[in-house]
Order: structure tokens, then C-alpha cells, then sequence
């Protein structure tokens, strides 16, 4: 049995869990609303305070499903709960970020800014000219929009300039070596 899929989802107060016939979640709480599409072979029970997954046979395939779907249960009621963020650093001399409005204003060594729109359900914080927190509700557009970021001017390896993740190592390399 999938030990992830084995696992109960705790559903913390004041979080709500709604399963549809045509197994579509529907998780709602303090910070807002998400429905995910479950793959028809799972089921989902819900047992007082928790969520049990199970599957309909022990092929490969519904093994792979089983700790898929209570991976993507769990990071809704998360979600609902308490939120994710990822956390960008910028490197570079004159490299720097600014909110204006709604849009994300990066200087990073091009020459013109580059601007980003926050998408529904995403909100940008630039605490200090190198520093961006993307927060939202979905695990998964977080992740997209941190990576669509750092995409824009990812870390080169010789002076380590560019945007990336706050718990990102550089691995950097040595210049180029002088004649003798």
C-alpha cells in the first residue's frame, strides 16, 4: 500500500471538505476557496475530522494516483488554511524589484524593465528592493509564478548574478585562468 496514500488528511477548523458524486473536492476556509478534479478511481471518505483516500485496485497505476490525490487533498486543505509562499532573492549591482500597483516592476540589467501582472489568486511582496515573496492559496501556481520569475534572469555561475530561490545554492565556477 502507497505509504503516502495511506495517510489520513487532518481537516483543521474551520476548513470544510465537500465531495461530489463526480469526485470533484471542493476545500473551503479562512483564506479562500479551491476544487480540484480527482481521478474516478479514487474514492474519498470523510471520517469526522479526516479524509481517508483509497483506491479500487493494486495495479501500478492506481499505486501512482493513490499518493497523488492525497498529496493534492492535502495541500488544498493547507492552502485554505495557512497559505505558501516561495521566497526570490536578486544578486547583480543595480538588479532590484518594486511593486507598482498590482504589477511587479524588475530592473535586471536589460534595457528596459521588465513587468509582471499578479494573476488571480497571487500577490507579490518586495519587502526590500532584493527581495520577492509570491504567496497565494495554490501550492501549485506559486511554485509556477516563483519559476516564471526566476526565469526572467535565472543565477549565472561566475559572479552569481540574477534571481533565485531563497534556499538556492549557486554552485559557482572559476574564471578564466590567466597565460603564464
Amino acid at each position: 500500500m502507497s505509504r503516502i496514500g495511506r495517510l489520513p488528511v487532518n481537516i483543521p477548523s474551520g476548513v470544510t471538505v465537500k465531495v461530489d458524486n463526480d469526485n470533484i473536492v471542493t476545500v473551503k476556509g479562512p483564506n479562500g476557496t479551491l476544487t480540484q478534479a480527482v481521478h474516478p478511481d479514487m474514492t474519498i471518505e470523510q471520517e469526522q475530522n479526516t479524509l481517508l483516500i483509497k483506491r479500487s485496485s493494486d495495479n501500478k497505476k492506481q499505486r501512482a494516483l493513490h499518493g497523488l490525490t492525497r498529496s493534492l487533498v492535502n495541500n488544498m486543505v493547507i492552502g485554505v488554511k495557512d497559505g505558501f509562499s516561495k521566497k526570490l532573492e536578486i544578486n547583480g549591482v543595480g538588479y532590484r524589484a518594486q511593486k507598482q500597483g498590482k504589477k511587479l516592476v524588475l530592473t535586471i540589467g536589460y534595457s528596459h524593465p521588465v513587468e509582471m501582472e499578479e494573476p488571480a489568486g497571487i500577490t507579490y511582496e518586495v519587502p526590500d528592493a532584493n527581495t520577492i515573496i509570491v504567496k497565494g492559496i495554490d501550492k501549485q501556481l506559486v511554485g509556477e509564478m516563483a519559476a516564471k520569475i526566476r526565469f526572467k534572469r535565472p543565477p549565472e555561475p561566475y559572479k552569481g548574478k540574477g534571481i533565485k530561490y531563497a534556499d538556492e545554492i549557486i554552485l559557482r565556477k572559476e574564471g578564466k585562468a590567466g597565460s603564464a
